[in-house]
């Protein structure tokens, strides 16, 4: 269990639990009226957002049904059943329906990141973790046709996984929008990057983030007790 200001997690029956990249995302994407957070896991960046944009309808889509159940449940005792809906299904899936075409002004998605590595016993951690269920790619083609036309996508991803991710977007036709970089210590280089992109060409704004400084308290405040 991990208690927020506003609502609690509860993780026992998630592959992933609450962590940092998640808190970052969830802070730091752009807020909407219409959000689709992919690969919700617990739920927790569906209700930070839904926290963050009091009046926008959220749609959180995992294909974990242990992961979709649980998230169910921490949105009923967050009391926001009535803005987050919860879905079993993969984003390839969603991407395919008629009514959700088009019609996100914010997707958001901490996205499996392991590519070359061996998969673990656990197979829902498999799931949760390996790219073999959600490419990068699949995650851009699939965000292109959920995304309407002035909306922006933001993802997280390990430093070296950026250029994989930045590559999969421009390949798409994605631009880069936003670019942080996270840092554990000052001085350091960057453990991790939020990334945000637009299906128009913008300015690309730079940014530099160290865990624990004055930005990352000001992004967090509203969340951590």
């Amino acid at each position: 269990m991990f208690k927020f200001k506003y609502f609690t997690i509860w993780q026992d029956r998630c592959a992933m639990k609450v962590g940092t990249d998640g808190v970052l995302l969830g802070a730091w994407a752009h807020r909407g009226s219409r959000i689709l957070d992919v690969g919700t896991g617990t739920g927790l960046i569906a209700l930070m957002m839904a926290q963050r944009s009091p009046q926008a309808q959220v749609v959180a889509v995992d294909i974990d049904e242990d992961a979709v159940s649980q998230a169910q449940e921490n949105v009923a005792a967050a009391r926001c059943e009535d803005r987050i809906t919860v879905v079993h299904s993969s984003v390839q899936e969603l991407g395919k329906r008629e009514g959700y075409q088009g019609t996100f002004d914010v997707i958001v998605s901490n996205p499996p990141f392991f590519i070359d590595s061996l998969n673990a016993p656990d197979q829902q951690r498999n799931m949760a973790r390996h790219a073999d269920t959600l490419t990068y790619g699949e995650l851009m083609e699939a965000a292109w046709k959920l995304l309407s036309d002035e909306g922006e996508l933001s993802v997280v991803v390990p430093f070296d996984y950026r250029q994989r991710m930045e590559d999969e977007a421009t390949f798409r036709g994605f631009f880069p929008s936003r670019i942080c970089a996270v840092r554990t210590v000052e001085g350091k280089p960057a453990k991790r990057y939020l990334l945000a992109f637009r299906k128009h060409p913008c300015e690309r704004v730079h940014q530099v983030m160290t865990i624990g400084d004055a930005e990352y308290k000001r992004l967090t405040q509203d969340f951590y007790i």
